[in-house]
């Protein structure tokens, strides 16, 4: 770990994109995570007891919404794992034109393809490209290492399946941020070539809670809890966060979190570190948006806006990597 961070972070970068606030959906939103969830999330114990309790009920909730439009899925199971294809209805397109692999969030002991099936099946009809829902094993069951190793698996599968590096891009909200950034490192350091751009969703980028403990945000999030974190990160293990990693063989970024997110601590690292490898990045900060927003409510007005604008940089991405190739 890296001991010292505070002054990296003390004029943060990132570019506010909604300077006048949010929609009254959003507004409702921020409310209930204020109101409800938060007091309901910072006093539920997370232990490997409760985490599968937790799993259980948010796993039946995520099962009574109706299945996204306009969308085919196809379901692939690998070894202590599964993942779904979802393609765009009627566009069969193969894995070889373009990829997103797609790491949902949940604390790295929650959700799975249900919950995120909203957000990847938009993704894939603003992209007009699969996208690679990844339901990796998670806490307790597994280490934070696990489900890395689960992602890279999935990695792996695709480029045995005829995709290829240049024409994949990862992305993820919250923890599976995290899984986005740690598999394509991870991936690296096996020899196997870089995805072409990383997306990272309210992403949780550095395990280092302690570095925390001092930021602002800590007292402004909605309902994110600093204690809660810890837990996870006692009980997940050790694993090397992103920010800590050899960024330089990274590909171009996009980070986008909500302005008073505790995790736009580690997206502002990230986003100086990156920026300081020679990497491309960009980090959009959402003011009144709560944490994972956009898997949340992936029909919210912002929700929208944020995967439009995600779409567009995947395919510039793809379109970028195709171009270097032929060239």
């Amino acid at each position: 770990m890296v001991a010292v961070r505070v002054d990296e972070i003390r004029s943060e970068p990132g570019v506010v994109v909604n300077p006048d606030g949010g929609s009254l959906a959003s507004r409702a939103l921020l409310l209930a995570c204020r109101g409800v969830v938060g007091p309901f999330v910072r006093h539920y114990p997370v232990n490997p007891v409760t985490m599968p309790l937790a799993r259980v009920v948010v796993d039946g909730l995520s099962a009574l919404r109706p299945n996204p439009r306009g969308v085919e899925r196809e379901q692939v199971r690998l070894k202590g794992f599964r993942m779904e294809i979802i393609r765009p209805a009627g566009a069969r397109r193969a894995l070889h034109d373009g990829v997103v692999m797609y790491m949902h969030g949940g604390g790295f002991f929650l959700c799975g393809l249900d919950s995120h099936r909203p957000i990847a099946a938009a993704i894939a009809r603003r992209t007009g490209l699969a996208v690679v829902n990844v339901e990796y094993r998670q806490l307790p069951g597994t280490p934070i290492a696990g489900s890395v190793q689960d992602c890279l698996t999935a990695y792996r599968w695709l480029l045995r399946h005829g995709a290829e590096p240049a024409r994949i891009v990862f992305a993820g909200d919250s923890a599976g941020g995290y899984l986005s950034f740690a598999t394509a490192l991870r991936a690296v350091e096996a020899g196997l070539p870089a995805p072409a751009g990383l997306v990272g969703m309210s992403p949780l980028l550095d395990l280092d809670c302690a570095a925390k403990r001092d930021y602002v945000n800590v007292r402004r999030d909605p309902y994110i809890p600093l204690p809660g974190l810890e837990k996870v990160v006692e009980y997940g293990g050790p694993d090397p966060s992103p920010v800590d990693g050899a960024l330089g063989a990274l590909p171009p970024a996009l980070l986008i979190v909500g302005e008073d997110e505790l995790l736009r601590y580690d997206c502002a690292l990230m986003a100086r570190r990156l920026t300081a490898a020679g990497v491309p990045n960009s980090l959009e900060l959402w003011r009144g948006q709560v944490h994972a927003f956009m898997s949340i409510a992936p029909a919210m007005p912002e929700s929208r806006a944020v995967l439009g604008r995600v779409a567009r940089f995947v395919r510039a991405r793809i379109e970028a990597e195709a171009t270097a190739r032929t060239a």
